[in-house]
């Protein structure tokens, strides 16, 4: 049937319109309306990340091809020359095997994580809004101006109303004394260490290396030493006290942690991260002092690694990369996150306006390292082909950002404050899924500093999203200023451990907040 015929039988306005379809139906379609372009970007990763696969299967079917079409008298031949070229031979198999001794012995050793465990503090040490405020009025330290100035910060902040401070916060008048302050740290160290050697059957005598970390309060004996007194851990262990090197701490254990497990062989390391708020709460009423006091809260985790074969079978996760940041030539980041004393002589931590923006440099540092280390090809080359473009053309081309979601299956970050969270989504294009852990951590927990990125971890296993392989790409920023990275690969299906803070309110999240 002819289509011009039947249009023109129908007539009238229908011709037209009609004809118009028919002229439509033979043009070809506008890709770029019809094609969703993100999968041609993933077909470009797809093709550049098996490049040399692609470039090997003709040599592979060229060799397969000549050896099918070899008689007896060819084998026969080829056996002739390797019989008259056996020096060759032996010298070549004796370079190979001792190569690969010098590789297999010189190779770094495969770090793996056991388990980790998260403190969670008892119900009576919760501080809702009004609780918070309130004894902040009864101590008499701040003014009018300072509190109304922590009422807005806690609104904005994205902490719930279920976050827990010290219990010498909660006295009034507090009681930030030094047996206070040890007190706090034995229950936060202890009640994690208790849970992680409780659902791993490890004996303490066991553990060859310590490694405790806790910026702000460091007391005589230190606190790698009050674990070793609390456990009775063997007396040639190798401790390490780290202080003072703020809240990306924890990732810096872990690379610690993670040398001296290449050096000594068969042997088990904890790392402990916590922070103490009970002698480091600010009394006064400087405006950017005021605002860690609004936003740190009690937490701690205990992390078991391993250097030995027969733990793979049970581990966790396996350490691939770290990557460490330092920002502290630069004046303006050494000093953003500072402790000091203000006018009145009382001493706080210090939060620089600037300090986004240092934040922000130190992450684009990092990731530059990381990125080659954990990118598909794809998207390295296309990074370096806009750089390459911009300087050496200088041409007002925006430089590529690498899409980090190609690299990591769940995202860990820095449970700072809500700023942070919202500047990485931002700038690492990130999906609210691969943030929810950061924002149910800091609403949950608040800022628990270097150990929240393990409450995130935590997060993720409890609502079931780690499956065997997936990568976790663990960031924490810090004082000095830092920003470290720790690069992990599931070696299974992971499910969530016995006593783990989200236990019994995994099912209440996520929560919806406020803007």
């Amino acid at each position: 049937m002819n289509p011009g015929r039947v249009a023109t039988a129908n007539g009238g306005s229908g011709t037209g319109s009609v004809g118009v379809q028919i002229q439509q139906s033979r043009r070809l379609p506008d890709f770029l309306q019809s094609v969703n372009l993100k999968y041609v970007k993933l077909g470009y990763h797809y093709l550049i990340s098996n490049l040399l696969t692609l470039c090997f299967i003709p040599l592979i079917a060229a060799l397969s091809v000549e050896v099918s079409q070899m008689n007896l008298d060819d084998l026969r031949q080829l056996w002739l020359h390797l019989q008259y070229n056996l020096v060759s031979i032996i010298i070549f198999s004796a370079i190979l095997v001792f190569g690969l001794t010098v590789f297999i012995m010189t190779r770094p050793r495969p770090v793996y994580l056991v388990d980790y465990s998260c403190y969670r503090a008892p119900d009576h040490l919760k501080a809702p809004y009004g609780s918070f405020l309130e004894h902040s009025r009864l101590t008499g330290d701040f003014d009018e101006s300072s509190l109304e100035f922590q009422r807005k910060i806690l609104e904005r902040s994205g902490l719930g109303e279920e976050t827990y401070v010290p219990q010498a916060m909660h006295n009034i008048p507090p009681t930030p004394s030094m047996a206070a302050a040890r007190e706090e740290a034995e229950e936060v160290m202890y009640g994690a260490l208790d849970v992680l050697f409780r659902n791993t059957n490890v004996n303490p005598k066991d553990i060859g290396i310590l490694v405790v970390n806790c910026s702000l309060f460091n007391p005589t004996p230190s606190l790698s030493a009050m674990i070793v007194n609390k456990y009775k851990l063997r007396g040639n262990i190798r401790s390490f006290n780290l202080g003072g090197m703020g809240c990306s701490a924890g990732v810096i254990a872990i690379d610690l942690a993670k040398d001296l497990l290449q050096v000594h062989r068969n042997t088990y390391a904890v790392v402990v991260s916590t922070e103490n708020i009970t002698q480091n709460w600010y009394f006064g009423n400087k405006k950017s002092m005021l605002i860690p006091n609004c936003l740190f809260r009690v937490g701690g985790s205990a992390v078991l690694l391993s250097n030995k074969s027969k733990d793979r079978r049970q581990a966790k996760y396996k350490l691939i990369h770290v990557v460490r940041t330092h920002k502290g030539a630069d004046d303006k980041a050494f000093r953003c996150v500072y402790q000091e004393q203000d006018d009145a002589g009382k001493t706080g931590v210090s939060l620089s306006k600037d300090l986004m923006a240092i934040a922000g440099g130190a992450l684009k540092t990092n990731i530059t390292t990381l990125g080659p280390l954990v990118l598909p090809i794809s998207e390295q080359l296309l990074f370096f082909s806009t750089l390459l473009v911009k300087k050496l053309f200088n041409a007002g081309v925006k430089p590529y950002i690498p899409d980090f979601k190609l690299a990591f299956d769940h995202f860990c970050i820095h449970a700072g404050g809500r700023a942070v969270i919202d500047e990485l989504e931002k700038n690492l294009q990130l999906l609210p899924i691969h943030v929810e852990a950061s924002r149910m951590t800091l609403h949950r927990f608040g800022n628990t500093s270097s150990s929240s990125i393990w409450y995130e971890l935590a997060y993720i296993e409890a609502k079931g999203r780690i499956r065997n392989r997936n990568r976790v790409w663990q960031i924490a920023f810090g004082s000095g200023f830092k920003c470290n990275s720790a690069v992990w690969q599931a070696l299974r299906n992971v499910t969530p451990s016995r006593n783990g803070p989200w236990e019994d309110c995994i099912d209440k999240y996520p929560v919806k907040l406020s803007t």
